[in-house]
């Protein structure tokens, strides 16, 4: 049996699919950076996951005052995290899912669900946070980068 190819239902969606493969930036691409991305932080890495971002990126969570701006930021505020689960003897796991990319004028835009597996030492494994993650991603020196990030908290929905 010969399957059909398939065909976008829309001229928008025939739009989106070329910008898309036309950016680089499609949906098999930001998850494997999203893999990699997530596994730095993960593994403890702060000053790797930092550079994943751009210079200038911004980074919001409700449980944050305000958005930190800058890699240095992010970077700092990455290490205080790393610390602050050190110290309390658990190890992060970071799963990002059902993510949907679209492309935008200077990259993509992508929103993933994001569930946080924390283990303590000799404990069972809790999540930890559900959340969504709105991410502006470009392209910088060939590799995908955050310039915007927005978290959600599942459980905070408006902030």
């Amino acid at each position: 049996m010969t399957t059909p190819p398939r065909t976008p239902r829309t001229r928008a969606d025939a739009v989106a699919a070329h910008t898309s493969a036309e950016a680089g930036i499609d949906a098999v691409a930001v998850e494997r950076f999203y893999a990699a991305h997530m596994q730095l932080l993960d593994d403890g890495a702060a000053s790797a996951w930092a550079r994943t971002f751009t210079d200038d990126a911004t980074f919001a969570s409700p449980s944050m005052a305000e958005p930190v701006r800058g890699r240095d930021g992010i970077e700092a505020g990455a290490r205080a995290a790393v610390a602050g689960r050190a110290a309390a003897g658990e190890v992060h796991r970071h799963w990002v899912t059902m993510t949907v990319v679209r492309p935008a004028e200077d990259g993509a835009d992508a929103v993933s669900h994001v569930e946080i597996l924390a283990t303590p030492r000799d404990g069972a494994p809790r999540i930890e946070l559900s959340c969504v993650m709105r991410d502006r991603l470009v392209r910088g020196n060939g590799a995908l980068l955050v310039a915007e990030r927005v978290i959600t908290r599942d459980d905070r929905p408006h902030g």
